[in-house]
């Protein structure tokens, strides 16, 4: 019974094939959040792949039924070994952003776990079931090596983090005392490296809207009124240009952050973000005088996700009637939230541009929030990690992506520290996701070691 041997118990999980196996039969629950039918399929994962294995680690388990009426079901789960020691609180997300099934190359279907040298493909391998069954594999290897974990758990499991976490807030300050805990450690997101563990402690918030411009019923023959009617095409992407410059630097004053101070760029030296898999970073791009990591992980960035005017498919001849931009920012702590779309607002308006709408989404968006990177669990947990990998981790402060981390630090108050297993090439919602067989073999490996610890290793007080 040794730390060492648990690592290796776990290892042995995965290299038998039985990893693989289990996450075949989570894949195989069509999880689409995004479908408003898909009631059924997220009570099934829950009730079905999780409730039973959950319990049969010792967990007591309750389902719940969310208190947004367009959010799926919650599971809540908890192995209480001692009131004197530490708890851990965990979590992941059972649902999947849609299918895209015509979209995903020939022999691979979203659905069914295929393998293919070194990756596993199909919807959720990365988000989020592979990386919750990481955890509580994890877990298991602990309870079984040990014969107790040392430390009392808690696991929640929504089914709807894919639209937005709806209902989460709302259940998480009904069970706040349920729910207490020391620190959340949990798994989404990726690596910035696959060979090397990434922690982060918190990640930027997003608000997405439509920004539109309807100036008469119905189009008109360019011939016949090209230069006597306004275009609102070219209009709205003249008030698109207001908001950043040319190299994609925020123009609007409450849009840029105060927060990227001397310690969070300290946290983000040297940080690699353009190497591995992806695109290649445009140096050109961005707030000038910051680097890619602080670009991404330390500053605010607008973008515009899709365009419309006319009928791109099939253009005639005519001049348009209207036109709509969806945009996004994604914004760090030291951004007002609530002032964010007020702030354009005024912004349009001060540029002539009053005619054209703002439209918030429906679709909720997470704050950002962020963990001190000096905050003891962030030592304890990348010491552990350390000793695992035999190497240091990369540190976040924070991820460049968006999740509902304000739920668990603002309502919860809790420390959040989180780990990821997937890699940024990972295909996340997009067709052919997958992660990497030697990455989770990996991600196994130091969270056993963690947990191992956790029972172990005094814990920050």
């Amino acid at each position: 019974m040794s730390r060492d041997s648990a690592i290796d118990r776990v290892s042995d999980y995965f290299d038998t094939g039985k990893f693989q196996s289990e996450l075949a039969e989570l894949v195989a629950y069509p999880t689409e959040s995004q479908k408003s039918d898909s009631g059924p399929e997220l009570y099934r994962y829950l009730q079905e792949a999780m409730q039973p294995r959950l319990e049969t680690a010792g967990f007591a388990c309750e389902i719940f039924d969310n208190p947004a009426p367009n959010g799926g079901p919650l599971l809540v789960g908890e192995r209480i070994e001692g009131d004197d020691l530490p708890t851990i609180l965990t979590y992941g997300h059972g649902d999947v952003i849609r299918a895209q099934t015509d979209q995903w190359r020939d022999g691979l279907h979203p659905f069914e776990l295929v393998a293919e040298g070194d990756r596993l493909y199909g919807r959720g391998t990365a988000d989020n079931k592979g990386q919750h069954l990481i955890n509580i594999a994890a877990l298991e290897t602990v309870l079984a090596e040990r014969g107790r974990l040392g430390f009392n758990v808690k696991i929640v499991i929504e089914m709807s983090e894919e639209t937005g976490s709806a209902g989460l807030p709302e259940f998480f300050t009904l069970q706040r005392e349920r729910l207490s805990a020391d620190v959340l450690i949990a798994s989404d997101g990726p690596r910035l490296q696959p060979d090397t563990p990434t922690m982060f402690m918190g990640s930027r918030g997003g608000v997405s809207f439509d920004l539109s411009l309807d100036l008469r019923d119905g189009a008109h023959h360019s011939g016949n009124w090209g230069g006597l009617l306004a275009d609102p095409a070219m209009i709205l992407a003249h008030a698109l240009a207001t908001i950043t410059d040319v190299r994609g630097q925020i123009q609007i004053k409450e849009w840029r952050p105060t927060s990227l101070t001397d310690d969070i760029r300290a946290a983000l030296k040297d940080l690699p973000v353009s190497e591995g898999d992806g695109p290649e970073v445009n140096e050109d791009w961005g707030e000038e005088g910051l680097t890619p990591a602080e670009r991404a992980y330390g500053w605010n960035s607008f973008a515009v996700l899709a365009m419309t005017s006319g009928v791109p498919d099939a253009p005639v001849n005519a001049i348009s009637s209207s036109a709509r931009a969806t945009c996004q920012l994604r914004y760090v702590v030291g951004t007002e939230p609530e002032d964010i779309l007020p702030a354009l607002r005024r912004h349009l308006d001060r540029h002539g541009y009053e005619a054209v709408k703002i439209t918030p989404h429906d679709r909720g968006f997470f704050r950002a929030t962020r963990l001190n990177p000096d905050h003891p669990w962030v030592g304890y947990v990348r010491d552990s990690l350390t000793r695992t990998a035999g190497k240091s981790p990369h540190v976040l402060p924070n991820l460049a992506g968006s999740l509902p981390n304000d739920s668990f630090a603002d309502i919860l108050g809790l420390p959040t520290v989180w780990v990821p297993h997937s890699y940024r090439g990972c295909s996340q919602h997009a067709p052919n996701e997958h992660v990497l067989r030697p990455l989770c073999r990996d991600a196994l490996r130091v969270m056993a070691g963690l947990f191992w610890d956790i029972g172990e290793v005094p814990t920050p007080g």
